[in-house]
């Protein structure tokens, strides 16, 4: 197998880790022998590792029956826990820190985690929710989100709860780049990992060290010569990719992610199905684009 190169057994969060999408049959359960073919296809196309339980794993609307099973099919098919880094985001600080105790007990090699989203939470609260969450053992990720969460894990923050609490690394989804520089300057030892697939190219420039990615759901080769080039700042080879796939990287950052990640992943050969309510299916004129897009990339041969 052939990885994207910075991923090491000593700092499973670097490199791709692809936020795997759920394979859900016609009647809304999941196909967990779709799923682990999905990892297994994902590993083999040189893709690092898998995010499952993640906002693309629709976890919120799961059982805790369904999200454990999820974590246990993902290490058993990416054949090493380490390569596994289940989201472990929750309401409650205690359940966190169990659904993190579970990725431990299932031999996951890091987590990632949002902080507090039942309501807009204090610097004080976003620290304790870290700190329980790291008392399972695991290396955590932050994942700063503040569209969705009304959380802003700034640069200043992030310092702070590395400092206090030992996260490793942040999934940067805020799409401001300029961001970089200043978690560099402010935390040099915390790594940053792209969080939105139309900020690639300039966050791979800016220093990061890992993509917390979507539309390798689709696309793994491809997206794994992108990363690639990126991360080596080899623009003659990165640019003509990251245009070439930037039309439907960019849905990685609206509402409709799940669905426009699922659609194209059928349309590229890959079970994607449908997607649990409250998502609901695209409309007319959005699956057209995402359709007509994800052919066009198809025909210019990208996998």
């Amino acid at each position: 197998m052939t990885t994207s190169g910075s991923w090491s057994a000593g700092r499973p969060w670097r490199g791709i880790m692809v936020a795997t999408a759920l394979p859900l049959r016609e009647d809304l359960s999941v196909d967990h022998d779709a799923y682990a073919a999905h990892v297994r296809r994902l590993i083999a196309s040189g893709c690092d590792g898998v995010v499952p339980n993640g906002s693309l794993g629709e976890y919120q609307t799961l059982s805790d029956a369904e999200r454990a099973r999820v974590v246990r099919t993902a290490v058993e098919a990416a054949g090493d826990g380490a390569r596994v880094m289940p989201g472990v985001s929750a309401y409650g600080s205690a359940e966190a820190r169990r659904w993190a105790e579970q990725a431990a007990d299932a031999g996951c090699g890091s987590v990632l985690l949002l902080p507090p989203n039942a309501y807009r939470a204090g610097e004080r609260a976003v620290s304790a929710h870290y700190a329980e969450a790291a008392r399972a053992g695991l290396p955590v990720v932050a994942y700063n989100n503040p569209v969705d969460t009304k959380v802003d894990l700034t640069p200043e923050l992030l310092a702070r709860l590395h400092a206090e609490t030992g996260i490793v690394a942040v999934k940067e989804f805020s799409g401001d780049v300029r961001r970089a520089y200043r978690i560099a300057e402010l935390a040099p030892e915390l790594d940053l990992l792209i969080g939105a697939d139309d900020v690639l190219l300039e966050l791979a420039v800016a220093g990061a060290v890992g993509w917390v990615a979507g539309y390798p759901n689709a696309f793994p080769e491809s997206c794994v010569r992108l990363y690639g080039a990126a991360v080596a700042h080899d623009l003659a080879a990165a640019l003509p990719l990251y245009r070439s796939l930037h039309p439907l990287l960019r849905w990685d950052s609206r509402t409709e992610f799940v669905q426009a990640i699922k659609l194209s992943m059928d349309i590229a050969g890959a079970h994607g199905g449908p997607s649990r309510p409250p998502r609901t299916p695209l409309p007319d004129t959005l699956a057209a684009e995402i359709r007509a897009a994800t052919e066009k990339a198809v025909a210019e041969g990208h996998r």
